[in-house]
Protein backbone atom coordinates (compact mmCIF):
# COMPACT_ATOMS: atom_id res chain seq x y z
CA UNK A 1 0.00 0.00 0.00
CA UNK A 2 1.24 3.05 -1.18
CA UNK A 3 1.74 6.03 2.45
CA UNK A 4 -1.65 8.33 1.74
CA UNK A 5 -0.70 11.66 1.49
CA UNK A 6 -0.71 14.06 4.58
CA UNK A 7 -3.34 15.92 3.18
CA UNK A 8 -5.60 13.26 3.08
CA UNK A 9 -5.19 12.68 7.20
CA UNK A 10 -5.92 16.39 7.57
CA UNK A 11 -9.50 16.18 5.76
CA UNK A 12 -9.85 12.86 7.68
CA UNK A 13 -9.17 14.87 10.79
CA UNK A 14 -10.75 17.68 9.81
CA UNK A 15 -14.82 15.51 8.77
CA UNK A 16 -13.83 13.65 12.46
CA UNK A 17 -13.56 17.01 14.18
CA UNK A 18 -16.68 18.62 12.49
CA UNK A 19 -19.05 15.35 12.50
CA UNK A 20 -19.78 16.48 8.33
CA UNK A 21 -18.14 16.90 5.27
CA UNK A 22 -20.09 20.80 4.91
CA UNK A 23 -18.16 21.25 8.25
CA UNK A 24 -14.99 20.52 7.59
CA UNK A 25 -14.96 22.03 4.10
CA UNK A 26 -16.11 25.51 5.85
CA UNK A 27 -13.16 24.72 8.74
CA UNK A 28 -10.19 23.36 5.87
CA UNK A 29 -11.41 26.28 2.91
CA UNK A 30 -12.45 23.13 0.61
CA UNK A 31 -15.28 22.72 -1.65
CA UNK A 32 -17.61 19.69 -0.37
CA UNK A 33 -16.62 17.60 -3.32
CA UNK A 34 -12.71 17.72 -2.68
CA UNK A 35 -13.20 16.62 1.51
CA UNK A 36 -15.59 13.58 -0.16
CA UNK A 37 -12.76 12.95 -2.39
CA UNK A 38 -10.65 12.83 0.52
CA UNK A 39 -11.83 10.57 2.40
CA UNK A 40 -13.17 7.93 -0.75
CA UNK A 41 -9.15 7.84 -1.38
CA UNK A 42 -7.93 7.41 1.92
CA UNK A 43 -10.46 4.55 2.66
CA UNK A 44 -9.72 2.77 -0.27
CA UNK A 45 -5.26 3.21 0.03
CA UNK A 46 -6.16 1.56 3.83
CA UNK A 47 -8.92 -0.80 2.68
CA UNK A 48 -11.00 0.19 5.50
CA UNK A 49 -14.53 2.55 5.72
CA UNK A 50 -13.35 5.48 8.34
CA UNK A 51 -17.32 6.43 8.20
CA UNK A 52 -20.76 5.50 8.33
CA UNK A 53 -23.41 7.72 7.25
CA UNK A 54 -26.85 8.15 9.66
CA UNK A 55 -29.34 10.80 10.35
CA UNK A 56 -27.43 12.58 12.89
CA UNK A 57 -23.87 13.30 9.78
CA UNK A 58 -20.67 10.69 9.57
CA UNK A 59 -20.51 8.72 12.06
CA UNK A 60 -16.53 7.21 12.63
CA UNK A 61 -15.94 3.78 12.60
CA UNK A 62 -13.42 1.72 15.07
CA UNK A 63 -10.65 2.23 12.84
CA UNK A 64 -10.93 5.87 12.15
CA UNK A 65 -11.40 6.32 15.96
CA UNK A 66 -8.15 4.46 16.47
CA UNK A 67 -6.61 6.58 14.17
CA UNK A 68 -7.73 9.74 15.34
CA UNK A 69 -4.39 10.17 17.90
CA UNK A 70 -2.03 9.49 14.87
CA UNK A 71 -3.61 12.00 12.70
CA UNK A 72 -3.66 14.73 15.73
CA UNK A 73 0.67 14.01 15.86
CA UNK A 74 0.50 14.61 11.99
CA UNK A 75 -1.36 17.73 12.30
CA UNK A 76 0.93 19.50 15.30
CA UNK A 77 4.17 17.85 13.35
CA UNK A 78 3.17 19.65 10.30
CA UNK A 79 1.87 23.16 12.25
CA UNK A 80 5.59 22.92 14.10
CA UNK A 81 7.36 22.53 10.28
CA UNK A 82 5.13 25.50 9.19
CA UNK A 83 6.90 27.71 11.99
CA UNK A 84 10.26 25.89 11.96
CA UNK A 85 10.14 27.41 8.35
CA UNK A 86 8.78 30.15 8.80
CA UNK A 87 11.79 32.42 10.05
CA UNK A 88 15.26 32.73 9.38
CA UNK A 89 17.85 30.63 11.87
CA UNK A 90 19.78 34.09 12.56
CA UNK A 91 16.86 36.69 12.55
CA UNK A 92 13.88 37.27 15.43
CA UNK A 93 11.38 36.42 12.54
CA UNK A 94 8.66 33.90 12.06
CA UNK A 95 6.29 32.61 14.41
CA UNK A 96 6.28 31.12 17.57
CA UNK A 97 3.00 29.46 19.30
CA UNK A 98 2.64 29.98 22.77
CA UNK A 99 0.49 27.89 25.29
CA UNK A 100 -1.33 29.45 28.57
CA UNK A 101 -4.23 29.59 30.83
CA UNK A 102 -6.96 31.64 29.63
CA UNK A 103 -6.78 34.04 32.70
CA UNK A 104 -3.27 34.67 32.07
CA UNK A 105 -3.28 34.32 28.15
CA UNK A 106 -6.07 37.18 28.14
CA UNK A 107 -5.46 39.37 30.99
CA UNK A 108 -1.38 39.04 31.56
CA UNK A 109 0.18 38.63 28.31
CA UNK A 110 -0.98 40.89 25.81
CA UNK A 111 1.11 43.95 27.28
CA UNK A 112 3.86 41.53 26.95
CA UNK A 113 3.53 40.34 23.64
CA UNK A 114 3.25 43.62 22.33
CA UNK A 115 6.58 45.16 23.87
CA UNK A 116 7.83 41.46 21.99
CA UNK A 117 6.18 42.84 18.87
CA UNK A 118 7.35 46.51 19.09
CA UNK A 119 10.44 45.11 19.67
CA UNK A 120 11.12 42.49 17.27
CA UNK A 121 8.14 43.71 14.00
CA UNK A 122 9.18 40.23 12.25
CA UNK A 123 8.06 38.68 15.09
CA UNK A 124 4.61 36.35 14.74
CA UNK A 125 2.82 35.12 17.64
CA UNK A 126 0.23 32.53 18.11
CA UNK A 127 -1.62 32.07 21.63
CA UNK A 128 -3.44 28.87 22.41
CA UNK A 129 -5.07 29.20 25.94
CA UNK A 130 -6.08 26.32 27.47
CA UNK A 131 -4.92 24.34 30.84
CA UNK A 132 -4.10 21.21 29.13
CA UNK A 133 -0.18 20.37 29.35
CA UNK A 134 0.36 20.48 25.69
CA UNK A 135 2.92 18.20 24.76
CA UNK A 136 6.04 20.78 24.05
CA UNK A 137 8.17 17.33 23.15
CA UNK A 138 5.63 17.18 20.31
CA UNK A 139 6.02 21.03 19.58
CA UNK A 140 2.30 21.42 19.62
CA UNK A 141 3.19 24.51 21.79
CA UNK A 142 6.50 26.14 21.16
CA UNK A 143 7.02 27.79 24.91
CA UNK A 144 4.25 26.90 27.36
CA UNK A 145 3.35 29.47 30.62
CA UNK A 146 2.25 26.81 33.43
CA UNK A 147 0.79 26.88 37.11
CA UNK A 148 2.42 23.39 37.57
CA UNK A 149 6.08 22.00 36.52
CA UNK A 150 6.17 20.75 33.46
CA UNK A 151 7.94 17.03 34.25
CA UNK A 152 8.91 16.18 30.60
CA UNK A 153 12.83 15.57 30.44
CA UNK A 154 14.78 17.63 27.49
CA UNK A 155 12.92 21.28 28.38
CA UNK A 156 14.37 24.23 29.00
CA UNK A 157 12.34 25.36 32.37
CA UNK A 158 12.37 28.83 34.55
CA UNK A 159 10.91 29.15 37.41
CA UNK A 160 9.25 32.91 37.82
CA UNK A 161 8.00 33.10 41.35
CA UNK A 162 4.46 32.77 42.84
CA UNK A 163 1.03 34.05 41.72
CA UNK A 164 -1.10 34.87 45.17
CA UNK A 165 -4.35 34.55 45.24
CA UNK A 166 -7.24 35.72 47.60
CA UNK A 167 -11.20 35.28 48.25
CA UNK A 168 -12.65 38.37 46.43
CA UNK A 169 -16.04 39.98 46.04
CA UNK A 170 -17.51 42.76 43.96
CA UNK A 171 -19.03 45.82 46.81
CA UNK A 172 -21.99 45.48 44.97
CA UNK A 173 -22.71 41.73 46.17
CA UNK A 174 -21.40 42.77 49.48
CA UNK A 175 -23.89 45.32 49.91
CA UNK A 176 -26.66 43.10 48.90
CA UNK A 177 -25.59 40.11 50.74
CA UNK A 178 -22.93 41.45 53.76
CA UNK A 179 -19.54 40.69 54.32
CA UNK A 180 -19.01 37.06 56.04
CA UNK A 181 -16.83 37.67 58.92
CA UNK A 182 -15.47 34.28 58.64
CA UNK A 183 -14.46 31.14 56.19
CA UNK A 184 -17.13 29.39 58.36
CA UNK A 185 -19.89 32.00 57.10
CA UNK A 186 -18.98 31.32 53.52
CA UNK A 187 -21.67 28.62 53.41
CA UNK A 188 -24.41 31.31 53.88
CA UNK A 189 -22.90 33.00 50.44
CA UNK A 190 -22.41 32.45 46.83
CA UNK A 191 -19.25 30.92 45.84
CA UNK A 192 -17.49 30.82 42.54
CA UNK A 193 -16.23 27.15 41.44
CA UNK A 194 -15.49 24.55 38.84
CA UNK A 195 -18.64 22.45 36.93
CA UNK A 196 -16.14 19.77 37.28
CA UNK A 197 -13.23 17.89 39.80
CA UNK A 198 -10.04 17.36 38.47
CA UNK A 199 -6.64 16.57 40.02
CA UNK A 200 -5.40 20.37 40.48
CA UNK A 201 -8.62 20.98 41.48
CA UNK A 202 -9.05 18.45 44.15
CA UNK A 203 -5.17 18.90 45.00
CA UNK A 204 -6.29 23.02 45.50
CA UNK A 205 -9.21 21.93 47.88
CA UNK A 206 -8.08 19.33 49.79
CA UNK A 207 -4.80 22.42 50.17
CA UNK A 208 -7.50 24.95 51.43
CA UNK A 209 -9.18 22.56 53.82
CA UNK A 210 -6.32 21.29 55.26
CA UNK A 211 -5.37 24.90 56.42
CA UNK A 212 -8.97 26.02 56.91
CA UNK A 213 -10.92 23.18 57.69
CA UNK A 214 -14.88 25.56 58.26
CA UNK A 215 -13.99 26.54 54.29
CA UNK A 216 -17.04 24.52 52.80
CA UNK A 217 -16.83 21.01 51.04
CA UNK A 218 -17.79 21.95 47.22
CA UNK A 219 -20.28 19.36 46.96
CA UNK A 220 -22.53 21.97 49.50
CA UNK A 221 -24.83 24.30 47.83
CA UNK A 222 -23.38 27.51 48.96
CA UNK A 223 -20.85 26.47 45.52
CA UNK A 224 -23.90 27.86 43.64
CA UNK A 225 -21.81 29.19 40.39
CA UNK A 226 -19.62 27.21 38.88
CA UNK A 227 -17.88 27.08 35.32
CA UNK A 228 -14.49 25.27 33.34
CA UNK A 229 -13.00 28.54 32.59
CA UNK A 230 -11.00 30.71 34.96
CA UNK A 231 -11.81 33.46 32.83
CA UNK A 232 -15.96 32.86 33.21
CA UNK A 233 -15.25 32.88 37.08
CA UNK A 234 -13.32 36.28 36.92
CA UNK A 235 -16.13 37.73 35.08
CA UNK A 236 -18.12 36.32 37.67
CA UNK A 237 -16.55 37.52 40.45
CA UNK A 238 -16.28 41.28 38.60
CA UNK A 239 -19.98 41.14 37.94
CA UNK A 240 -20.90 40.82 41.69
CA UNK A 241 -22.31 36.63 41.40
CA UNK A 242 -20.60 36.02 44.40
CA UNK A 243 -17.21 35.19 46.29
CA UNK A 244 -14.04 34.06 44.38
CA UNK A 245 -10.60 33.15 44.21
CA UNK A 246 -8.83 35.83 42.57
CA UNK A 247 -5.45 36.75 41.72
CA UNK A 248 -4.55 39.21 43.74
CA UNK A 249 -2.64 41.53 41.16
CA UNK A 250 -5.54 41.45 38.83
CA UNK A 251 -8.17 42.38 41.38
CA UNK A 252 -5.90 45.24 42.61
CA UNK A 253 -6.98 46.98 38.62
CA UNK A 254 -10.71 47.07 40.08
CA UNK A 255 -10.99 49.19 43.21
CA UNK A 256 -14.59 47.69 43.97
CA UNK A 257 -13.27 44.57 44.73
CA UNK A 258 -12.59 43.55 48.23
CA UNK A 259 -10.39 40.75 49.47
CA UNK A 260 -11.87 38.97 52.35
CA UNK A 261 -9.71 37.36 54.31
CA UNK A 262 -6.24 39.25 53.61
CA UNK A 263 -4.41 36.81 55.91
CA UNK A 264 -5.94 34.08 53.57
CA UNK A 265 -4.16 33.23 50.58
CA UNK A 266 -3.15 31.20 48.09
CA UNK A 267 -0.05 30.45 45.64
CA UNK A 268 0.40 29.59 42.36
CA UNK A 269 3.90 28.31 41.44
CA UNK A 270 4.39 29.91 37.82
CA UNK A 271 6.88 28.51 35.14
CA UNK A 272 7.64 29.27 31.36
CA UNK A 273 8.83 26.35 29.54
CA UNK A 274 10.51 25.18 25.78
CA UNK A 275 12.14 22.80 24.02
CA UNK A 276 16.21 22.89 24.93
CA UNK A 277 16.72 22.22 20.90
CA UNK A 278 15.12 25.47 20.42
CA UNK A 279 17.06 28.12 22.53
CA UNK A 280 19.40 28.78 20.31
CA UNK A 281 16.86 30.04 17.88
CA UNK A 282 16.80 33.54 18.22
CA UNK A 283 12.92 34.13 18.01
CA UNK A 284 12.52 31.26 20.86
CA UNK A 285 15.01 32.39 23.05
CA UNK A 286 14.06 36.43 22.55
CA UNK A 287 10.26 35.14 23.05
CA UNK A 288 11.53 32.92 26.15
CA UNK A 289 13.29 35.77 27.81
CA UNK A 290 10.44 38.49 27.18
CA UNK A 291 7.73 36.51 28.81
CA UNK A 292 10.39 35.36 31.80
CA UNK A 293 10.73 39.45 32.26
CA UNK A 294 7.38 40.15 31.69
CA UNK A 295 5.53 37.82 33.98
CA UNK A 296 8.51 38.48 36.77
CA UNK A 297 7.54 41.94 36.28
CA UNK A 298 3.99 41.20 36.86
CA UNK A 299 4.43 38.92 40.15
CA UNK A 300 6.73 41.47 41.24
CA UNK A 301 9.41 38.59 41.42
CA UNK A 302 13.33 39.34 41.93
CA UNK A 303 14.92 39.12 38.87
Amino acid sequence: MNDPDWNLYRTFLGVLNAGSLSGAARALGLTQPTVGRHVDELERALGHALFTRSQQGLLPTDLALALKPYAQSLSSTATALRRQASGALNEVEGTVRISSSDVIGVEVLPPILARLQEAHPRLGLELSLSDAVEDLLRREADIAVRMTEPKQEALLIRHIGEIDLGLYAHADYLARRGRPASLAELSAHCIIGYDRSTAFIRAMIGEIRQRAPDFPDPDQPCWSFRADSNLAQLAAIRAGVGIGFCQTRLAARNPDLVNLFPEFRLTLPTFVAMHEDLKSTPRYRKTFDGLVSGLQDYIGAPR
